[in-house]
């Protein structure tokens, strides 16, 4: 090879490297100007300077909510807040001898230090028998307008009163659980400071409880920081996944507003129809068809330290439900079924959930942003119970 055609496959090669950087580099910089651009959109509260979220034509754009910092909390006219009442509602809660054990209090299933559920599949309850459901975590309950996967409670108050008298919980007739609370003199001034006299009834004692599940609030997650406008308080990655969250990933859909869902029921192939595990949702509380298989849209916030995830507890990671939702939520068909009389109680899921074609750097990102929405682990020391 002679002197000229080394020279000219030098240069060759040299224009080749060039050429190659130039891109690598031109890349580079499109990224870091497309994530500078969304951090820049991003860190501020007014969701009317994001980027347009991507709804689906079955969104009711009239009724849509941003995501966001959570507002102050709203107390029913019926059960206005009072720091007495909190306060007697916060013993309530742990205490087990609202049970028919005396072994069983409210924070079984909802442990402060577990982002107040219990991080198992399904919680056990009454001589040790297990739930037909996984424990939603009661952090910021005070937004939401039904309760339980099913809908079946309308309020807190409401709700309060299910698992006194459920015999797989707490196993109690509430008459029980007001003469065990009444028995104890240490409530009486208690009840007194809250309602003014020291009468003990099923109503007071779910209206002090709920006061206090009310008062649980997050508001100091790294999300909320960013979007107040603490911009570097997330990485490129947590930008991205926001970002993604609220287009391609299509999370926003279901899970909008400040509480990170829009507080409705939808069926996203997780009914396990005919299986031992088969659970209809809301179904089992109206008997309307279209409503088989629905479950309440969860809120987000906390979900890093919520797990295992679903109304039944199966997904033991996030990546395992971020990935079901990018495979577009298969729901399989007994076919066994079809053509006999059960084969009208085959669920229908949402037609919002399709295959996403997520990549595994945009997973990545969309759980590296849901893990901002959580906040620090919380401890409550009940230095003394009411004797």
């Amino acid at each position: 090879m002679n002197v000229f055609t080394l020279l000219k496959y030098g240069l060759f090669v040299f224009s080749c490297c060039f050429l190659l950087n130039c891109k690598v580099d031109a890349k580079s910089e499109y990224v870091s100007i497309s994530i500078s651009n969304l951090r820049a959109q991003y860190a501020q509260a007014d969701t009317k300077k994001w980027p347009e979220p991507e709804l689906d034509s079955l969104v009711d754009r009239s009724k849509f909510e941003d995501l966001g910092v959570l507002p102050e909390v709203e107390y029913p006219n019926d059960n206005p807040f009072s720091e007495e009442k909190k306060q007697l509602g916060k013993l309530l809660f742990f205490d087990a001898r609202l049970s028919e054990s005396k072994q069983i209090a409210c924070a079984n299933c909802h442990n402060p230090e577990l982002a107040w559920t219990d991080n198992i599949t399904r919680s056990l309850g009454h001589e040790r028998q297990e739930n037909t459901r996984n424990a939603m975590s009661i952090m910021n309950v005070a937004f939401a307008k039904r309760l339980f996967w099913d809908g079946r409670a309308e309020s807190l108050e409401h709700q309060a009163s299910f698992p006194i008298s459920d015999p797989v919980e707490m196993n109690t007739h509430s008459t029980v659980t007001l003469e065990n609370i009444a028995n104890i003199d240490g409530y009486k001034p208690l009840f007194t400071e809250a309602f003014g006299d020291a009468q003990v009834t099923l109503d007071r004692v779910l209206k002090a409880i709920a006061t206090f599940e009310r008062s649980l609030v997050s508001r100091n997650s790294k999300f909320d920081k960013f979007v107040s406008g603490k911009a570097e308080a997330f990485t490129d990655q947590e930008v991205l996944g926001l970002h993604l969250f609220r287009t391609k990933a299509r999370c926003i859909n279901c899970h909008n507003t400040p509480y990170f869902s829009d507080n409705l029921f939808h069926n996203d192939g997780q009914a396990l129809f005919g299986t031992n595990d088969e659970d209809f949702g809301l179904y089992n509380h109206t008997n309307k068809l279209e409503d088989l298989g629905k479950f309440r849209t969860p809120s987000l916030r906390e979900v890093a330290m919520t797990g295992p995830w679903m109304h039944h507890g199966h997904f033991p990671s996030l990546l395992d439900v971020v990935e079901y939702y990018n495979l577009g939520n298969p729901a399989p068909i007994q076919k066994k079924y079809l053509g006999t009389t059960r084969d009208s109680l085959i669920p229908t899921t949402s037609p919002m959930l399709e295959k996403l074609e997520l990549n595994k750097t945009e997973v990545e990102a969309i759980i590296a942003f849901l893990e901002t929405l959580s906040t620090k682990t919380q401890r409550v020391n009940l230095v003394n119970m009411p004797e």
